[in-house]
């Protein structure tokens, strides 16, 4: 029965990560923000190179909210432009070293370029075995309207229903969530796949974070008990 045992639950399978703290990185150094989003896609390339060791079948980042909109025009300029160069620069490791890149959240509303780019990526980079899950334009609450809206037009709101149209429908089920830069929220990031999700909100802004980060949160979550709200 779920939760009756830890052993069969330690191994984290899937991870996501509220990537936070680009800007006050930045600020602490003087710099312009721009320049601490920069370093925070180099945070996102080491972590995507150290995935493999890892044993994980999927990583989740949380890279551009359906609220982000709302920040300058200039920043968010800057915010695409790092998204078109990192799907440039990137895409061949991704291949090489078998990544699948998955897109969650309402990505076709991007620039029709990042689109059209996006869905080579995700044609290319369909058999890898290891998922990158990047969320674009990403809104949880909106995400299970949706899901809601297309379980109901197939005559069936369930769990189970609303689960299966969710943009994570064909991911392992989220085991751990990571917050970054101190901050203890959700911001509105996978507030449904949550429900029994181990959490974890460190201190450390967003480009400092490194693989061996991530390596001590599975040690850690390795050590504790799920229940699942069983005893």
């Amino acid at each position: 029965m779920v939760g009756d045992s830890a052993k069969d639950t330690a191994r984290a399978r899937h991870v996501a990560i509220i990537m936070d703290g680009n800007g006050r990185w930045a600020k602490r150094r003087g710099l312009p923000r721009s320049l601490g989003h920069q370093h925070g896609v180099e945070a996102v390339r080491r972590l995507v190179r150290g995935l493999e060791p890892m044993g994980l079948e999927c990583l989740t980042l949380y890279a551009f909210s359906s609220e982000n909109w709302k920040r300058s025009e200039d920043e968010v300029d800057d915010l695409m432009n790092l998204m078109r160069k990192f799907i440039k620069s990137d895409l061949p490791e991704f291949v090489a070293n078998n990544v699948r890149l998955k897109i969650i959240g309402d990505w076709q509303g991007l620039a029709p370029d990042i689109v059209g780019m996006l869905k080579d990526a995700l044609a290319q980079t369909a058999k890898g075995k290891q998922t990158l899950a990047v969320a674009l334009n990403y809104g949880s609450q909106q995400e299970i309207v949706r899901a809601a809206a297309k379980a109901a037009a197939i005559g069936e709101i369930t769990t189970e229903s609303i689960a299966a149209q969710l943009d994570t429908a064909d991911l392992p089920p989220l085991d751990l969530l990571i917050r970054t830069s101190g901050e203890i929220r959700l911001s509105n990031f996978l507030l449904w796949q949550s429900a029994y999700a181990e959490m974890l909100f460190v201190d450390t802004l967003w480009p400092d974070f490194t693989p061996e980060m991530l390596q001590q949160a599975l040690d850690d979550f390795a050590q504790r008990e799920r229940r699942f709200g069983g005893r």
